[in-house]
């Protein structure tokens, strides 16, 4: 195995891991970080795909005794019922699009002027809500209605915009609808197990004619570098919920967005589709 395509497979994995979670898009991230490192083509997209599910195990490893009192409260317990119906509902949105419009999504909008783009708007609508005033009406997961889960499920359909941000979406959506500020990030991170995994599987499928026995190393580090890079952006990510705003993720994106346009406008670096 070349040296060099392993040294990218970490860069990647540690991009996927500290951006999945956090309100700043991964897709958008992993995107432009491809097309800087010359990484790209099927196996490549394939190979972004599979290392999301490394940043996903990270998730079920931080929450795993809450995920486990869920499966075990699942037949008797109302409150492990209301949490697990209130997560899969929330999936069902984003699910029912992208089987419907992920193909013309991909085809059209997975290039980096259009994520540029996101990555602002995105960036000026944390702003705005940021700075507006919202009654909490939910503090705890445990406490949200079914309502509450189909809004950040429809919040979160916004995500299949590459460079929106899934996290960004179901976070901000949450807190506009009336989450507290922990409990949509916590939310977030549930919803994102069944959302990444049931996409991260089916793509997967689909680019099964590309994959063969001599990637195994390389799809190994990315998932073992995005697992990692994931445990601790989750675990910043909860540190830093309960004392400050996103405000300073939504600047991240602006200006990042602001450079990707600015390099591509004045030829420093021609981003193509791939």
């Amino acid at each position: 195995m070349d040296p060099a395509l392993l040294i990218k497979a970490l860069i990647l994995g540690i991009v996927e891991g500290l951006t999945e979670f956090l309100p700043i898009s991964s897709t958008g991230h992993l995107i432009i970080t491809e097309q800087l490192l010359g990484f790209t083509g099927d196996k490549a997209k394939a190979f972004a795909i599979f290392i999301q599910l490394g940043a996903i195990l990270a998730v079920c490893w931080e929450y795993r005794s809450r995920l486990a009192a869920a499966i075990g409260g699942i037949a008797s317990d109302p409150r492990q019922q209301r949490f697990v119906r209130n997560v899969l509902i929330a999936f069902v949105p984003a699910a029912a699009l992208g089987l419907l419009l992920g193909k013309h999504i991909k085809a059209y909008l997975f290039h980096p002027i259009p994520v540029a783009t996101a990555f602002i708007v995105g960036g000026i609508i944390i702003l705005w809500i940021e700075r507006r005033q919202y009654r909490v009406r939910v503090d705890d997961v445990d406490r949200m209605e079914l309502s509450d889960a189909i809004k950040v499920g429809c919040a979160q359909a916004f995500a299949l915009i590459p460079g929106t941000s899934r996290s960004g979406a179901t976070i901000i959506g949450g807190m506009l609808f009336g989450l507290s500020r922990k409990a949509a990030t916590e939310f977030s991170f549930f919803l994102a197990i069944p959302t990444l995994t049931a996409a991260g599987l089916y793509d997967l499928y689909k680019h099964r004619d590309v994959l063969s026995q001599d990637d195994l190393i390389l799809f190994a580090v990315g998932f073992a570098a995005a697992f990692v890079s994931a445990i601790i952006a989750v675990r910043g990510l909860i540190r830093y919920v309960a004392n400050h705003d996103f405000t300073v993720f939504a600047w991240y994106r602006i200006v990042f967005g602001i450079l990707v346009l600015v390099t591509d406008w004045t030829g420093l670096i021609r981003w193509v589709a791939d």
